[in-house]
């Protein structure tokens, strides 16, 4: 392509057509930034490549601006997208719809085989919802975030590969919305992988997989950076929102559910607050409470028939308003987990947070990391189902985590699995708490 105008001849919106028959990639030559008063479609089901030289994909409306409908493989490289920007809970972006996103993927609802998104040297800023979208969902935007979502899905599995991508100031304008997105239902697989890129001052997580049905989540994850993430639902607009006894517990008998404070109704978003109740068998609630929905710097959710595995190495994960990195599994499969040379700190809740609660088991291996300042525990294992936990922690350092009491690591089994727990020459300032696991420490 060869002109940076929005739409004809030489244009990226001429050559997107183009593509869709011929099945060409597309060279951007044009020295030009590229302005689209719109989004930039792509319909065809064969695979796209753009290949760029630094230019700026330009979108000055609140929409999408590179959109592929019909579940072709992507590749893109070496361009940046940049929305209008400028989004908050206060001047949100989804009045009409869900907002813009940066890029988004639509698996088709009968397509198998893998889809392959590959992104290198590309940075996505400014849009209001997700920074990339790839989603494999009858339900699309309401798909629902979190392990076992709602929606069904193709057979396709779905591929993610980033190296050297940042995505920054993304999701800032609706509810829920990441930096990277990838919801997948029916039978197939996520596996992500992502070296040297940033997600940082995302308004939901920087990264979010939610594996909803079968199939396993596999993810590498080398030399990243998760910062300032989960602000949307920002607490200082939010806080006076909150009724004026936003939790309790009682004894049985004592409180009432109709008792209990309402939805909160009418705050700048009120999406953005949960509300949990704890009911005795007797009816009577046991506790409750209303909460600010903040986000995290990594969410895995796998639901259904499959495994949670991940490696985290050489990353840094730091300032995130929820937990840093937050893995859950749930039904059968197991959880395996390795966080090799990275630190968590400064999060307000857990650093490292994983919890397997069906009957698969949750490994665990821990090598130099290094957990500080955390607002939960800097380091968290828990096994809730029948399955068994066993954690190694080696050369590892956590201090100053929550209180300061036994808040360096947790490794618990409350199911009817066992435990075991492995330390070696590591420093745990403030401490192990552990629930029905053994202990070595060397």
């Amino acid at each position: 392509m060869t002109s940076g105008a929005d739409s004809g001849p030489g244009s990226l919106r001429a050559a997107l057509t183009v593509a869709a028959d011929t099945a060409g990639p597309i060279f951007v030559v044009t020295e030009d930034d590229i302005e689209a008063e719109s989004t930039l479609t792509y319909a065809g089901r064969e695979p796209l490549a753009i290949h760029g030289n630094g230019q700026t994909i330009k979108m000055s409306a609140n929409a999408t601006i590179l959109a592929v409908t019909e579940g072709a493989d992507l590749t893109v490289n070496d361009l940046k997208l940049a929305g209008p920007g400028g989004f908050s809970i206060t001047n949100r972006g989804d009045d009409t719809d869900s907002g813009g996103k940066g890029i988004f993927v639509d698996v088709r609802d009968d397509q198998t085989g893998v889809v392959h998104v590959v992104l290198e040297d590309v940075a996505i800023s400014g849009v209001a919802y997700h920074g990339v979208h790839v989603s494999d969902c009858d339900l699309a935007d309401d798909c629902g975030g979190g392990s076992g979502g709602g929606g069904d899905g193709a057979p396709a599995s779905i591929v993610v590969q980033l190296a050297n991508v940042e995505i920054r100031n993304v999701g800032t304008g609706t509810f829920d919305a990441d930096g990277i997105r990838v919801d997948e239902r029916g039978d197939g697989d996520i596996h992500y992988s992502a070296s040297r890129s940033t997600f940082r001052d995302i308004g939901a997580d920087g990264v979010e997989l939610d594996e909803g049905d079968a199939g396993d989540v596999v993810a590498t994850v080398i030399a990243n950076r998760f910062l300032d993430n989960g602000s949307y639902c920002d607490p200082e607009v939010l806080s006076p929102s909150l009724p004026s006894g936003p939790e309790g517990e009682f004894e049985d008998g004592e409180m009432s559910e109709a008792d209990v404070p309402a939805n909160v109704a009418g705050s700048a978003d009120d999406r953005c607050f949960e509300r949990e109740i704890l009911i005795y068998d007797t009816g009577f609630v046991e506790s409750y409470q209303i909460v600010i929905d903040l986000d995290d710097g990594i969410d895995i959710d796998e639901a259904g028939e499959g495994d949670l595995r991940l490696v985290m190495l050489d990353s840094e994960i730091r300032g995130n308003l929820d937990e840093g990195v937050d893995l859950d599994e749930e039904d059968a499969g197991n959880a395996v987990v390795s966080y090799i040379r990275s630190t968590a700190e400064k999060n307000t809740d857990d650093g490292f947070r994983i919890s397997e609660s069906g009957s698969g088991d949750l490994i665990g291996t821990v090598f130099a990391v290094t957990a500080t300042d955390n607002g939960g525990y800097g380091i968290r294992f828990d096994q809730d189902g029948a399955g068994d936990v066993s954690v190694d922690v080696y050369k590892t350092e956590t201090s100053n985590n929550d209180d300061g009491d036994e808040t360096g690591l947790r490794v618990g089994q409350t199911g009817a699995g066992t435990g075991t727990l492995t330390v070696n020459d590591s420093s745990l300032e403030d401490g192990i708490d552990v629930r029905n696991v053994e202990v070595t420490t060397n």
